[in-house]
Formats: structure tokens, sequence, C-alpha cells
């Protein structure tokens, strides 16, 4: 998407008579935070297949600022922080309270964080090398003109996008 259609995109979003200038001070994007069954398998799979740095690693045993946070009660769980240039995941494996088993193959179309996505130099050799280490896609890379792209699924059902620019934009996509 580029950055015009975004800023559409957003101001079409903002409630009537309000203006980008007028929202709050917020600054960058730190991180997304993904709730995972398995943390070492979700680690595996974006440290070890995507190229993420791990970089952090947490434990939380029912502290009273994670009770707060999570709004649950006795929170005991696994956490690491994985980094890939400016862009961090931040995943979290529930022990206690367990929440429910996901859906991998949940619609993209049902309301949530329905993707990830990933810059690549050669799509269809990564394409091919993630496919052969087991990764679900939807479709193999499709060319939208602009650039080539294709869904595939973390091991939690979570979307990841694959997204090859023409080699003029790979320095700066945006």
């Amino acid at each position: 998407m580029t950055r015009a259609r975004l800023l559409a995109a957003l101001a079409s979003g903002l409630t009537a008579g309000a203006s980008l200038a007028a929202q709050p001070g917020i600054e960058a994007i730190d991180h997304v935070g993904l709730s995972t069954v398995d943390i070492e398998r979700s680690i595996h799979f974006y440290r070890d297949l995507l190229g993420m740095e791990l970089t952090e690693r947490d434990d939380v045993n029912d502290q009273i600022e994670y009770n707060r946070i999570f709004a649950l009660a006795h929170v005991k769980a696994k956490g690491a922080m994985l980094r890939l240039g400016a862009m961090q995941i931040e995943l979290f494996e529930f022990v206690s309270p367990a929440g429910k088993t996901p859906d991998p193959r949940q619609p993209v179309n049902d309301p949530r964080i329905y993707h990830i996505c990933f810059v690549v130099k050669d799509i269809d050799k990564e394409y091919a090398r993630l496919k052969a280490a087991g990764v679900p896609f939807h479709y193999p890379p499709q060319d939208f003109g602009v650039a080539k792209a294709a869904y595939g699924r973390d091991p939690d059902g979570n979307v990841i996008e694959l997204l090859q620019y023409p080699a003029a934009k790979v320095d700066n996509p945006h």
C-alpha cells in the first residue's frame, strides 16, 4: 500500500471533525505481540526460518503488573522478543490461565491483526525454501504489478506475508 493510500485510509477511519494533526502523540510501532501455544516452536519459526534475532526471554510468574496489564489472574507465561531491522515481535506462551486452542486456518476476514509482512529480495526462492520447511501457504506468489506477494501461516495460524518490491524499491519500499 502506498503512503498516500495509507494516509487516506487512516483519515477515512477518523471520526467526523477529527484531523490527523489532532491525534495523540503516537511516535512509532514498537512491536507486535503474538500469543502462542508453544513458544519454542514459534521461536524456531521466526528466528530459524525467517531470520529474526532472539533478543530477550522472560518468565512471568503471577506478577501483579502482568496480571493487571493482561487483565488475567495468576498469569504464568513464557515470553520472548525477536527483532528484524526495526520490526519486533513479542511472543507469549500462556501456561496459565490457558487460552483457547487457535484455529490454524482462521480466515483473514475475521477481525484481528490478520498478517505480518516480511520484505524479501527473491520471493520465489523464499517461498520455495519455506514451503520445503513445511510452512503452509495459501497460494504461490502473485504478481500485483507494484509488488509480488504470498501469504503463509506460522505454527499458530497467524498469517505472514512475503513481499517483493521491484529491485529499485527494495532499499526504500515506502
